[in-house]
């Protein structure tokens, strides 16, 4: 018997199964997906929201903030890189500008640190910021992060602490028992107390396992282009004054050198559909120019879409459901659910499952992650005594990332470790280059291979379906 089954390996599942695993409970943790954060934590603008935006007397108000503030600390605990890069919120005349002023007085109350600049101060900062924007809102202390490194982070810990991970594992049903519930999928049973669930744009179709429909999910879409890392645009992330359909198309400095541009924000029916479209992308390309100036769209790299789980409710919704009890929805976990997450994670387990279980401290739980070799990080000294110990920190394999063979095994060998080309990409990033893994992808597939003890036609790109490879020629 588990005491809780979290439904949704994202960045809300992955964080709480990372919080629950400080203590003596037995937690399952399972996903429909053949990796962590393949959903929305997969794609999305890695923004830590400082809490401004959110309205007042929303569930967003109050986690935004303090998440942001959790991961002062929690980003270091983890070993996850992020970069403090802060916030222009540029308005284009007095009605834009009027705008801000509800935005720094919800900051005041939030305390939430922000300078203002006129349109010639932030210009002197970010040379590509356009010339009709009058005033810009700085919000400094906002963090840029690689979400699914975070995922993946809270994911090793958990397990790594007695959490059980299941992939591949949809939820299929769920049946109320006299001691809580079972969880089918497809290759096991879940005998569980409690259930979270975390299930992103697919929530609503697991609550209604359990009771009457009360939300629906509606998934809204969002492209992106990301700009190749050797060209120079932003410094800062750079918003539009936010509208009711959303934060706008931002123009937004990565962890790694690259900038994105996007995104739209369109409603769509499916809850899997994250291809790139000529309309979506062309949104794009028309409203940057609304706060940018000389957007290098010709230097993109690669295009990319993802689906934020919105739903039929704007604010987060969090809560056991009232004719399923043990069951807890944390569900249309949209913008600013990226940087709400520890806080989610906090606010369920002190106001939801706090009476429901007993809370032994695990005494042998470690909650912190050494953070992995990254060889282009280190001095030319580290580097050399990384080779002398082991040569594979000397084969570079991804020539436009400079990622060495030691990397890519280590990142298979560690706990939730990559199995597929694309989990091997998400943790060290070959692929991620100019060439998108024309020249890496192959060396890849080859180690994960010999890695794993498998054949080659059977690596797969990320889902079990996605092989390869579909007969040897010779």
């Amino acid at each position: 018997m588990y005491d809780v089954v979290i439904i949704g390996a994202g960045i809300t599942g992955t964080m709480l199964a990372r919080d629950l695993s400080r203590y003596k409970l037995k937690v399952a943790l399972i996903d429909k997906e053949n990796d962590i954060a393949d959903g929305a934590t997969m794609a999305n603008s890695a923004i830590v929201h400082t809490g401004y935006d959110p309205e007042d007397g929303t569930l967003k108000a109050l986690l935004n903030p303090e998440g942001a503030r959790i991961y002062d600390t929690l980003l270091d605990d983890l070993g996850c890189r992020y970069r403090t890069a802060g916030a222009y919120i540029a308005a284009c005349g007095p009605e834009e500008e009027a705008h801000l002023d509800v935005l720094a007085d919800r900051a005041d109350r939030r305390g939430i640190p922000y300078e203002w600049l006129t349109g010639d101060e932030a210009r002197r900062n970010e040379p590509n910021l356009n010339d009709q924007v009058t005033k810009v809102l700085n919000f400094y202390t906002t963090k840029i992060i690689y979400p699914w490194e975070v995922a993946i982070a809270c994911a090793e810990v958990a397990v790594g602490n007695g959490v059980e991970l299941y992939l591949n594992s949809p939820c299929t049903g769920i049946d109320k028992t006299e001691s809580g519930y079972t969880v089918h999928t497809p290759e096991h049973d879940f005998e569980t107390k409690l259930i979270v669930n975390a299930a992103g744009v697919c929530a609503d179709q697991i609550n209604a396992m359990v009771g009457k429909p009360r939300f629906e999910m509606r998934p809204k879409k969002g492209e992106y282009f990301v700009i190749d890392n050797n060209v120079h645009y932003v410094d800062h992330i750079i918003f539009p004054v936010p509208s009711a359909k959303g934060k706008g198309v931002l123009a937004v400095p990565t962890v790694y050198g690259n900038t994105l541009i996007g995104p739209n924000s369109d409603y769509i029916a499916s809850t899997t559909d994250t291809g790139s479209s000529f309309q979506g992308l062309d949104y794009v390309r028309t409203n940057i120019v609304r706060i940018m100036k000389n957007a290098p769209l010709n230097r993109s790299i690669r295009n990319f879409a993802g689906l934020r789980p919105s739903s039929s409710v704007s604010d987060f919704i969090i809560e056991e459901a009232a004719d399923a009890p043990g069951f807890v929805n944390a569900a249309s976990i949209e913008s600013p659910g990226l940087a709400s997450a520890p806080a989610v994670s906090k606010y369920i387990i002190e106001n939801i499952l706090r009476d429901k279980l007993e809370w032994t401290e695990n005494p042998d739980a470690v909650m912190t992650r050494e953070r992995p070799v990254v060889m282009a990080e280190l001095s030319e000294e580290e580097r050399a005594e990384m080779i002398r110990k082991n040569p594979l920190y000397g084969r570079i394999i991804c020539r436009c990332e400079q990622i060495s063979e030691g990397e890519i095994v280590d990142c298979i060998r560690r706990p939730c470790g990559a199995h597929t080309v694309k989990g091997v990409k998400k943790r060290v990033r070959p692929g991620m280059g100019r060439c998108q893994g024309g020249f890496c992808e192959p060396r890849v597939l080859a180690i994960l291979a010999r890695e794993l003890n498998i054949s080659p036609l059977d690596v797969v790109l990320d889902s079990k379906a996605s092989r390869i490879l579909c007969q040897e020629n010779r």
